[in-house]
C-alpha cells in the first residue's frame, strides 16, 4: 500500500519566512494527484518534503502505515523525475537507468531485466546505448522516468517533468505519463503551474497559494464549483471573467447589476443578469443586497450566437471587439462593456471582426458570485 498521509505539515525557513503552511492531505493508493499553483506557492516544496530532500519544520508525513519524518531519502521507497531529468552525461541511457539498482547490489539479470521492460514500456530500447547528449528533450525525459521505474517504488514523484518541452511534445507526453500511471498501477504525485496539465492529468488536484491548500477536489468539482476567486481565476484557460457589480433585488428576483450609467449626460449603460431559481439561496444572498460584489463568468459562458440571444431574457451586452483570436476549433473575442474587459469563447464561424460593436448574451445559469473582500465564493 502506498497511501500517504501530511498532518499539519509546515515549512519555516531562518527569517520567519513561512514557504508551506498547515497542509492535510490524505493521498489514496495508486491515486494521481496534482499540486499545481503559480510560482512560489509551496508545491515543489511540499514534494521536496515528501521525498525527504527538505526536512519538514512541523507536523506528520505518514507513507503507508509508517511515519517518514526521519526516514532518508533512499529508504522512503520513492523514486523522484525532477524538472532538468538530472541525467549523467558520461553514462549511457542503460547505465543512467541501471545506476540505482547497482548501489543496492540488485544481481545483473535482474536488472538487464528492469531495464529492458522499462525501455520496451517507454518505447526507448533502440537508446540504450546513446550518452544523454545525444538525446531529444522527449528522449531524455523518457530516461529520467525509467531510472524511477526500474526502481519499482511505492510511489513517485514529478516536479515539472514536461516544463522544458516543446507545446507538441508536452501533450504527447501528458498521454504518456498517463498511460505509464496505468500500467503501474503506483501512486503518482506531480507538481505543475500549468493547469492544463492539472485539469488533464490528475484524479484530484491540490490547489496552492502562498503555501495554503486552498482547495482539493476533482478537476470537474474544481472548475465548476472554486471555493474562491483564486481557484476559479487559476483553473481553465482563458481564464474567468471578473466583474464589479452590484446585488440587487428587483420585483423579488435576485438580480446581479453591472455597468455605467451616467444619468445626467445619459452616457452608458447599466446591465442587469437575472439569477435563475437553481441559483438562489435566500438565506445566503440576502446579505448581499444591495452590496458590492464579484461576478464570475467563464468565456465559454458568454455567446454571440443569435439563438442565444433571442432566447435570453436578461444579460444582453453591447460590446466592443478589440481582438478575435482564430483557434481554429473556436474563436476568442477580447471584448471592452463600458470599460470592463471579456473574453468570449464562441463558434468558429463567428463573423465578429475588431472594432465591431455587437450583442453577447452571458448565460445565467453558470454565472459565479464572490464576496468582494473574502474573496469567498458566495454562488457557483
Amino acid at each position: 500500500m502506498a497511501s500517504l498521509s501530511l498532518r499539519s505539515i509546515y515549512k519555516k525557513y531562518p527569517g520567519g519566512v513561512v514557504a508551506v503552511s498547515d497542509v492535510n492531505l490524505e493521498i489514496r493508493d495508486k491515486e494521481f494527484i496534482i499540486l499545481v499553483g503559480p510560482s512560489g506557492c509551496g508545491k515543489s516544496t511540499t514534494l521536496r518534503m515528501i521525498a525527504g530532500l527538505e526536512e519538514i519544520s512541523e507536523g506528520e508525513l505518514y507513507i503507508g502505515d509508517r511515519l517518514v519524518n526521519d526516514v532518508a531519502p533512499k529508504d522512503r521507497d520513492i523514486a523522484m523525475v525532477f524538472q532538468n531529468y538530472a541525467l549523467y552525461p558520461h553514462m549511457t541511457v542503460y547505465d543512467n537507468m541501471a545506476f540505482g539498482l547497482k548501489l543496492r547490489k540488485v544481481p545483473k539479470d535482474e536488472i538487464n531485466r528492469k531495464v529492458e521492460e522499462a525501455a520496451r514500456i517507454l518505447d526507448i530500447s533502440h537508446l540504450l546505448s546513446r550518452k544523454p547528449k545525444a538525446l531529444s528533450g522527449g528522449q531524455r525525459q523518457r530516461v529520467a522516468l525509467g531510472r524511477a521505474i526500474v526502481r519499482e517504488p511505492q510511489v513517485f514523484l514529478l516536479d515539472e517533468p514536461l516544463s522544458n518541452l516543446d507545446a507538441k511534445l508536452r501533450a504527447q507526453m501528458r498521454t504518456e505519463i498517463s498511460k505509464l500511471h496505468q500500467k503501474l498501477g503506483t501512486t503518482f504525485i506531480y507538481v505543475t503551474h500549468d493547469q492544463t496539465e492539472a485539469m488533464t492529468m490528475g484524479d484530484r488536484i491540490v490547489v496552492m497559494k502562498d503555501g495554503f491548500v486552498q482547495q482539493v477536489d476533482s478537476p470537474q468539482n474544481l472548475y465548476t464549483n472554486p471555493v474562491n476567486q483564486f481557484v476559479a481565476g487559476f483553473m481553465g484557460s482563458p481564464q474567468m471573467n471578473f466583474v464589479d457589480a452590484v446585488l440587487r433585488k428587483i420585483e423579488d428576483k435576485f438580480t446581479i447589476e453591472f455597468g455605467s450609467e451616467d444619468t445626467k449626460t445619459s452616457r452608458g449603460k447599466k446591465y442587469y443578469v437575472e439569477l435563475p431559481e437553481s441559483k438562489v439561496d435566500e438565506v445566503v444572498l440576502s446579505d448581499y443586497v444591495d452590496k458590492e460584489i464579484i461576478m464570475g463568468v467563464r468565456p465559454e459562458n458568454i455567446h454571440d450566437e443569435e439563438m442565444f440571444l433571442s432566447a435570453a431574457k436578461t444579460g444582453i451586452i453591447d460590446a466592443n471587439v478589440e481582438i478575435t483570436e482564430m483557434m481554429g476549433a473556436e474563436t476568442y473575442l477580447y471584448l471592452n462593456c463600458e470599460g470592463i474587459p471579456l473574453t468570449a469563447r464562441v463558434d468558429p464561424r463567428s463573423t465578429a471582426r475588431p472594432q465591431d460593436v455587437i450583442k453577447v448574451a452571458i448565460d445565467p445559469n453558470k454565472v459565479h458570485i464572490f464576496d468582494k473582500e473574502t474573496e469567498k465564493t458566495i454562488v457557483n
